[in-house]
């Protein structure tokens, strides 16, 4: 690794020994560049990711996303991680999405200016070559003695210049293009990873809201014939008129949790549509329901040591040091002597048919050494900016790692807590099915009042409501734990970066 200093006292060691010396001693620090070296971090010492050690299996029910769902550590993660909830309706939306999304387009192009950024960078390592021809037309006075006048001479040349990387101010350009072409590479695949889950997540709360409403439904048509129930009773006199209109707001109040129910499904299908880049005008014709989507029953858990590879967020991060660190390079590197050497050759006559022939060639051979001395203090600051921005990306950087960490923790947890919350959500709609049924039959023979049936309506809808929400957090948990684990890019078969570029 260079460092200013150590480059200044060679400079001057070198201009003791003389001019060849000191060039001598310049072409063979060219082998070296200013500034730190990256070195890439390393994985966090930590062996795993909650404190207690959870679960190897979780809980199962007797319903729809009630699977039993087994962690198993080191398991890899499929590319297509989606297909292993087995729909082919999600399987097709995905795949629209991932030829018609703009926003992964865009990644796409971003990807592919950074790498044209590299190559540009990288023609500073040859030298600059152009050609001129310059016709031109002078009259002089006559008092000049200068011959003939008006003068007509065309002059042809081809220059040469190059700058001589003696402390490799370019290579660290180039290098931190490079860096940032890669985090361009990995925000790409963090925005295709991010895309799939939103499409499944998408998926998912759709199948809720159908769910929903479907339940909401049920609990219409009950609580309608449950009202046709009371009516009757009240025209043979068992039942008071008070208890009828109780039962009619309590229909109206479950109707009217309908609409709200709708909007959200509509709204959802938009997003739906618009993830798989059309307009909401042209909705898919895919729909979702918890039924046709089964829930995998083995789930993968990273090594700890592991995740810091396989997160497109982290590698982006990452990169985004790398560059940082390069910054501080060319800055070093800006401080130091600037070495050019520039040539050219050509022909210059009277007559442009006269060009080439002999005693008309021309060349020259120059060569510059600039040693900054005083800019007010900018080069020196503009390090020191340098400095702090790299101490800025190795605290984003770790700030980066810890999140991941922490999606993992809590998607772990969200699985464990929400399959218990699903089996006794399970068990309180069962029971508030049954109460509802012997609340209904005891109020038809008179043995209870018309609130005890009351009470056991309103349980049983909130149970219906609940326990097709937990269904949907089963199949939103496994989701959000494929994507907080990576979601498998590095199984793809084609690079999606190579893909980008085509």
């Amino acid at each position: 690794m260079s460092t200013v200093k150590s480059h200044s006292k060679a400079w001057t060691a070198g201009a003791r020994l003389g001019p060849a010396s000191a060039l001598a001693l310049v072409l063979a620090l060219s082998g070296c560049a200013a500034g730190p070296d990256f070195k890439q971090p390393e994985a966090p010492a930590v062996k795993g990711y909650t404190k207690e050690p959870f679960e190897a299996k979780t809980a199962s029910a007797a319903t729809v996303g009630g699977d039993a769902q087994q962690f198993v550590e080191g398991m890899d993660i499929p590319a297509e991680w989606w297909t292993l909830f087995k729909s082919p309706a999600l399987n097709t939306v995905i795949e629209q999405a991932l030829k018609a999304n703009p926003d992964l387009k865009s990644a796409q192009a971003a990807l592919r200016a950074a790498q044209e950024q590299v190559t540009a960078q990288q023609g500073a390592y040859y030298p600059s070559v152009n050609a001129s021809l310059a016709p031109t037309r002078l009259k002089q006075p006559l008092s000049a003695g200068q011959g003939p006048s008006p003068l007509t001479l065309t002059t042809a040349q081809v220059s040469i210049s190059y700058t001589l990387d003696a402390f490799g101010g370019n290579r660290r350009q180039v290098e931190g293009l490079q860096a940032q072409a890669e985090q361009q590479k990995f925000l790409l695949e963090a925005a295709y990873l991010t895309l799939t889950s939103n499409v499944v997540a998408a998926a998912v709360q759709e199948a809720a809201l159908r769910a929903q409403i479907a339940a909401t439904r049920e609990v219409v048509k009950v609580q309608s014939e449950l009202l046709m129930l009371l009516q009757r009773q009240y025209q043979l006199g068992d039942v008071a008129q008070a208890d009828v209109l109780v039962q009619q707001a309590a229909l109206a109040q479950t109707r009217a949790s309908l609409p709200p129910l709708q909007k959200s499904l509509a709204q959802q299908r938009d997003l739906l549509t618009v993830l798989a880049g059309r307009f909401p005008s042209e909705e898919l014709e895919q729909k979702f329901d918890l039924a046709s989507l089964s829930l995998p029953q083995q789930l993968p858990v990273s090594l700890p040591s592991s995740l810091v590879q396989q997160r497109p967020d982290v590698r982006a991060a990452e990169a985004q040091l790398h560059a940082a660190s390069a910054a501080v390079g060319v800055a070093t590197a800006n401080m130091l002597p600037q070495i050019t050497l520039s040539a050219n050759i050509g022909s210059a006559a009277a007559q442009f048919g006269d060009l080439f022939t002999s005693g008309t060639g021309l060349w020259g051979l120059v060569g510059g050494l600039t040693q900054p001395l005083f800019a007010g203090g900018a080069l020196l600051h503009k390090k020191r900016a340098s400095e702090a921005l790299l101490d800025q990306a190795a605290a984003q950087y770790q700030s980066t790692v810890i999140h991941a960490f922490q999606n993992v923790a809590d998607s772990l947890r969200a699985l464990q807590y929400d399959a218990d919350a699903l089996q006794a959500q399970y068990l309180a709609e069962r029971a508030a099915a049954n109460s509802l049924e012997i609340s209904r039959k005891s109020v038809q023979l008179g043995a209870a009042t018309p609130q005890t049936l009351l009470t056991a309506q309103q349980t049983y809808q909130q149970a219906v409501i609940a326990l097709a929400q937990a269904q949907a957090a089963r199949f939103a948990d496994t989701a959000a734990l494929f994507q907080a684990l990576g979601g498998g890019w590095w199984n793809r078969g084609e690079p999606l970066a190579a893909a980008a570029t085509k």
